[in-house]
């Protein structure tokens, strides 16, 4: 401020010496108004600049939400042994913008919790250490209300991001499919499974062997429309998705071989007939073979643990409402 002042005071001393090539009073009289009115301009700046406050309240606004007693569940149960955030708020940056969607219900949300908990996370826990799960298990999961349902008639029960982040789409429906275990597994449980398996795959490839079994038989969006709807056991694959590429394959694979019995397996087997077994039984080797050599996983051991843990859940012995 010192060096302001005494630029200023020359510039004043400037103003009373004669100008250079004028003439005339008014000539004078002006230039000394102009000047007069640019240091008093420059002197209010700095003096505006040198008293402005710093605002206590930031400017840039952050949505504030009052925290539930899930809330609090969720910071017990998912943030502190896992650092996973389950969030059940809708988010629109969270969100495919090309599907309507809507959030889900606090109800619904707090019992698909509960599942994904017990029957994907503890299991892996069961088996594979917590350390595994810390390591492996995405650190987001995102709810949604409705399904995200695309043109050609199929919805979207769940996607998986980057290694990072799991979507889980229906949420609303899940009190009528609670009580049955073929509709829980095909709507929900297969899904965190198959979702999962995707994160894992995005981490540690599978062996390239396992795209040559049936490498000239995917049939991308088509998987849905006839003839690709029926018959798939029989050309090798465990569900008409599977038919999609062999990343769905891979997955299809997994999450269908631990979310079921054996005795329903060996149906399918029996019904996918000799060649369709053979196809089947050499794909489930490569996914049994990465799992342990990878991931030190046992599949039938993962498998008997999701089937004790299911009775549970649809016999309605697990209290999937408690926040305590």
């Amino acid at each position: 401020m010192k060096i302001i002042r005494n630029k200023v005071k020359n510039m004043i001393a400037r103003l009373y010496t004669p100008l250079p090539h004028r003439e005339g009073p008014v000539v004078g009289l002006l230039g000394l108004l102009v000047h007069c009115a640019f240091l008093l301009l420059l002197v209010c700046g700095f003096s505006a600049c040198s008293s402005d406050d710093l605002q206590q309240q930031s400017v840039i606004m952050v949505d504030q939400v009052d925290y539930t007693p899930f809330d609090y569940w969720l910071q017990r149960n998912y943030v502190a042994p896992y650092n996973i955030r389950f969030k059940y708020r809708y988010e629109d940056n969270e969100s495919d913008m090309d599907y309507y969607t809507i959030p889900s219900r606090y109800e619904d949300a707090v019992i698909l919790a509960h599942i994904v908990k017990y029957m994907c996370i503890e299991a892996y826990d069961e088996i594979a250490g917590i350390d595994f799960t810390r390591s492996y298990f995405p650190k987001m999961i995102f709810t949604i209300g409705e399904w995200e349902y695309k043109n050609n008639g199929t919805y979207i029960l769940g996607t998986a991001e980057g290694g990072r982040k799991i979507l889980l789409s229906g949420t609303n429906y899940l009190s009528m499919y609670l009580r049955s275990a073929d509709d829980l597994n095909e709507y929900y449980l297969k899904t965190i499974h198959h979702e999962f398996t995707h994160i894992l795959n995005q981490t540690k490839d599978y062996p390239a062997e396992f795209k040559l079994i049936t490498g000239a038989s995917y049939v991308a969006d088509k998987w849905s429309e006839s003839p690709f709807d029926t018959d798939y056991l029989s050309r090798g694959f465990i569900s008409s998705y599977a038919q999609h590429s062999d990343t769905e394959d891979f997955a299809e694979m997994l999450s269908m071989y631990v979310c079921n019995s054996e005795s329903t397996w060996l149906q399918w087997m029996a019904e996918a007939g000799t060649d369709g077994s053979r196809i089947l039984t050499a794909k489930l080797d490569i996914v049994k073979n990465y799992m342990l050599n990878t991931f030190n996983i046992d599949l039938d051991r993962l498998r008997q643990s999701l089937q004790r843990r299911q009775i549970q859940v649809v016999s309605g012995y697990l209290d999937l409402t408690s926040l305590d």
